[in-house]
């Protein structure tokens, strides 16, 4: 559960307040959706037995008929493969190895989809399973191979149904929670809004222990910082807690797309949603829509490696919106091939941005700290001016 710690410093006591404007603010969030991504965590599926929560699936599935008939297209992201099946195997609690967790999975995996099955059809919409790992975002072809897809199911009217593979997934290759492959499928799909229903009733500003403590209505500008102010614990079902949804529904927010964090316990919760009420706890989209290449670079590619920059770079790349070029560069760690994908940190190791480098590892070390009329002769050809060209550079949410 999310315990606020203290109340950030860049709250304004008037973001626990539902307002009117408040209200306005959720409507036109709602309107400018296209696509609605529906996550949907264990605990909310899951009753305390274990066993899948029917009704409640039903309930869902026909409040996601709803969204669609006001107009959006809808990705379901479910988790419960695991849950269902420790509650079909009659296990006592979560299994502690990767190979039970797989069988469990394995298991629950067909159960869970019968029954997202049977609550959507039940609305007149066939359901389309699509089991993920984190290498189907790493790479670019797999990345475009499932956003065409995915956009391909939706204009035919189908609700993909998106759960990771935890049947195979090991650590090198599993995306972590589902909270993490919400957001990163939101980069998929036109105009999205990412909907989390969690077992909370969104970022509290207090304990939930407390009953005085009420969810705060919007986060004007979601950041890396709002990990110091939360404590929480692993949910006894899902791999995750407040702080993994903070991570991605900050990376969510970086990438031009607005978060709402709320109970799906609630009855009838997605249909408040819909018409702009006061639940859950709205994160507002940090700036600009980012282009869909870009979003690839900032949130799907898997970094090969790292450059440390120093303050005149940082004040270029961040503040000037310039290329990265290697007179800034202090350090190199890591070994990649031209194309890598590259964290870029300032001296203290903080994260400012990440991008496609066009140089490997080897020639950044050759040339770091020189001029760009020195690289012809310290490498003998010049292909590039910048080490990472503007266009292809993000810059992160630590950044600033």
């Amino acid at each position: 559960m999310p315990i606020l710690k203290e109340p950030p410093p860049q709250w304004s006591p008037d973001l626990c307040t539902t307002n009117l404007m408040h209200n306005a603010v959720r409507q036109e969030v709602f309107a400018t959706a296209r696509t609605v991504i529906v996550k949907v965590g264990s605990n909310v599926l899951a009753r305390d037995d274990d066993q899948l929560d029917e009704e409640r699936i039903r309930n869902i599935g026909e409040q996601i008929s709803r969204l669609k008939a006001a107009g959006r297209q809808v990705v379901l992201v479910t988790s419960g493969a695991v849950a269902a099946g420790i509650g079909m195997l009659g296990l006592s609690e979560r299994p502690a190895s990767l190979s039970a967790l797989q069988a469990a999975a394995a298991v629950g995996q067909p159960h869970l989809m019968t029954v997202w099955g049977a609550a959507l059809r039940d609305s007149g919409h066939p359901v389309a399973q699509i089991l993920v790992t984190v290498n189907d975002f790493r790479s670019r072809q797999r990345y475009i191979n499932a956003r065409n897809t995915i956009r391909t199911l939706l204009a035919q009217n189908v609700v993909p149904v998106v759960n990771e593979n935890d049947t195979v997934s090991i650590d090198e290759i599993t995306v972590g929670d589902n909270d993490q492959l919400a957001a990163m499928i939101a980069t998929l799909v036109p105009d999205p809004l990412l909907i989390i229903l969690s077992s909370v009733d969104g970022l509290l500003d207090g304990s939930p222990d407390d009953p005085a403590s009420q969810p705060i209505s919007i986060v004007q500008r979601p950041s890396d910082d709002l990990q110091s102010y939360v404590a929480d614990t692993v949910s006894s079902r899902g791999t995750g807690g407040m702080r993994a949804k903070l991570k991605a529904i900050v990376a969510a927010c970086d990438m031009g797309e607005s978060v709402i964090l709320a109970n799906g316990r609630t009855p009838g919760i997605l249909d408040s949603i819909r018409d702009g009420q006061p639940v859950g706890t709205l994160f507002l989209a940090s700036g600009e829509t980012v282009p869909a290449w870009k979003k690839w670079i900032a949130y799907a590619s898997k970094p090969a490696g790292t450059l440390v920059i120093d303050a005149g770079a940082i004040k270029a790349v961040c503040d000037s919106g310039r290329s990265l070029l290697a007179v800034g560069i202090r350090q190199v760690d890591g070994d990649f091939d031209p194309g890598a994908s590259v964290e870029i940190t300032d001296e203290s190791a903080r994260c400012v941005a990440r991008g496609l480098a066009n140089y490997s590892s080897s020639d950044i070390r050759i040339i770091a700290g020189a001029q760009s009329d020195q690289i012809p002769e310290l490498l003998g050809h010049v292909p590039y001016g910048e080490v990472i060209h503007r266009d292809n550079l993000v810059l992160t949410s630590s950044n600033g």
